[in-house]
Parts: C-alpha cells; sequence; structure tokens
C-alpha cells in the first residue's frame, strides 16, 4: 500500500530520536564558519558551531541543500509509488523551499512542497503532525490542509542580544527601525509570514519574561494550548526559566532545545525562541 513520506530540513530544532521515531527524512542544510563547511547539526552540534563562531572574524554563512540532493531524495522516497510531503523553513528567510519546489518538478515522484512559514520547532510542530496524519493513513489533502490550520494558529517570538547577525545576514525585515538602538537593547520579535516583526523592545531578564508570557497569555485566552517549544542559543538559563513560568499557565509539556547552526548564525549567540500553537 502506497504511503506519505515526510521530509523536512535541518532547521527543526527537533531531536533525533522522535525525527526518526516518525521516519521523517531531514535534508540539511550547511554553515561556513572559520574556513570550514559543515551539515548543519550533523557534522557540528550547536555548542561546538558557537564556538567556532564566537571565535570567527567574520559572520558563518549558510547555504542551502542542492537541487541535486532533493531529487534524489524524492526519487528515492517515491520509488515504490510512495507520495513524498516536503516541509520546510520559511521561504522569507532562505531558498530552501524554492529549492524544493524546483525539485518536486524534476523528480519521477509525487512530490508535494509546504513552506511552513515557520522556523526551528514551529516547523516542527507541522512536521511531526503531518507524519502522525501520514500514519493514520489520511490523505495528502487532508495533511496539507491541516499543515495550514496549525501554521495560522502558531505564534514565534524570538529574543535576541543583538542585531548585528540579523543585519549582517541581510534578515532584519521590519525590525530595520531597531538599527539606532543602543547595545543594551535586547529586541523581541515575531516571526510573521517568515519576516521579523518588532515586538518590543527591552534591558533586563525580568522584561524579556514578563513580555513573552504577557503574550502568552493573550494569544491563548480561551484556546487549548497544543504545543509548547523553547529554542535556544546557549542560553539555558533563560529557556528554563520561561519554561517555570509558563508551567504557571498550563500543564502543557515545554520542549526546551538548543538551536542549530543555521538558525544561531542568523540570530546570534543567546538568543531564543518561545513558539507554540493553539486549537
Amino acid at each position: 500500500m502506497a504511503r506519505i513520506r515526510i521530509v523536512t530540513d535541518s532547521t527543526t530544532d527537533l531531536p533525533k530520536e522522535l525525527l526518526e521515531q516518525h521516519r521523517i527524512e531531514v535534508i540539511p542544510l550547511s554553515v561556513y564558519v572559520k574556513g570550514e563547511t559543515y551539515q548543519d547539526n550533523v557534522s557540528i552540534t550547536p555548542l561546538e558551531f558557537i564556538e567556532r563562531m564566537k571565535q570567527s572574524p567574520e559572520l558563518p554563512k549558510t547555504s542551502q541543500p542542492s537541487i541535486g540532493v532533493f531529487v534524489e531524495t524524492y526519487d528515492r522516497l517515491g520509488a515504490g509509488g510512495d507520495t513524498v510531503l516536503s516541509i520546510h523553513m520559511t521561504g522569507g528567510m532562505s531558498g530552501t523551499y524554492a529549492t524544493a519546489c524546483a525539485a518536486a518538478e524534476m523528480s519521477a515522484s509525487n512530490v508535494f512542497v509546504v513552506d511552513s512559514q515557520m522556523i526551528s520547532q514551529a516547523l516542527g510542530f507541522q512536521v511531526i503532525e503531518a507524519a502522525r496524519m501520514a500514519e493514520q493513513g489520511l490523505t495528502i489533502e487532508t495533511i496539507i490542509q491541516r499543515l495550514k490550520q496549525i501554521q495560522d494558529r502558531t505564534s514565534l517570538l524570538v529574543v535576541v542580544e543583538t542585531l548585528e547577525n540579523l543585519v549582517k545576514g541581510g534578515r532584519v525585515g521590519k525590525a530595520v527601525g531597531w538599527l539606532s538602538s543602543i547595545l543594551s537593547i535586547k529586541p523581541i520579535a515575531l516571526l510573521e509570514k517568515g519576516v521579523y516583526t518588532p515586538l518590543a523592545k527591552v534591558r533586563t531578564t525580568s522584561q524579556i519574561l514578563r513580555t513573552l508570557l504577557e503574550r502568552f497569555e493573550q494569544d491563548i485566552a480561551q484556546k487549548a494550548v497544543k504545543g509548547i517549544g523553547i529554542s535556544h542559543a546557549d542560553n539555558l538559563p533563560l529557556a528554563e526559566r520561561l519554561q517555570q513560568e509558563i508551567a504557571r499557565l498550563t500543564n502543557v509539556p515545554v520542549s526546551i532545545r538548543p538551536a542549530t547552526p543555521v538558525i544561531t548564525t542568523h540570530t546570534g549567540a543567546g538568543a531564543i525562541g518561545f513558539m507554540y500553537y493553539t486549537e
């Protein structure tokens, strides 16, 4: 019987065990730092990458997978008649989605490509839901419709220590107006349709927590929380403090994960991403 095979990229921030459990195929992006190229979260760990980034005089560079890698993956997974559903990080921050679409046209397999409009565990929400639905034998049309619902009900807030990496990498989006801010400011932004949109500027950890929690309470009012994730770029203390505060508001488990090198390249060390979706 034909199945639906799930493909994603390395920016999901999902644990390897969970990806393997659901037989999700991961195509890694690449990062270039201090003269070496690494596969994202494969040949270099998040902490190893942060150390190399700190030592590098230049901002690391990221690159999307080649179209050939996508075509090979799609052809292999669909060779027996299976359908491929490929779900990727927002096209607003990477050409990965566009390359996947081009590869789908070239592949001999039946391939559907989805722009998650998200990154990190917010992308992971859609990937895991798609895998579970595929395991239940639901149709590709039903799964894609569900992913759009999750996308519309997901919030992703990002706190960075500095805008330097976002500016140099060209991912600053609507936050360009913050460029004149003094160094002590810690920007908080929403990721909306793949673009960073300013939400607040704070100075202290307490203000970060208060801003995130107030937004969370506002968003979940009269709704059921279905998933919560915190990803961090070597800032576990802040991630754990936020996790503790969230526990006062809901009993939904909070997944804390290190951000992959590709994401850390854009946000810089010390950043955290707080994401959740509701029904």
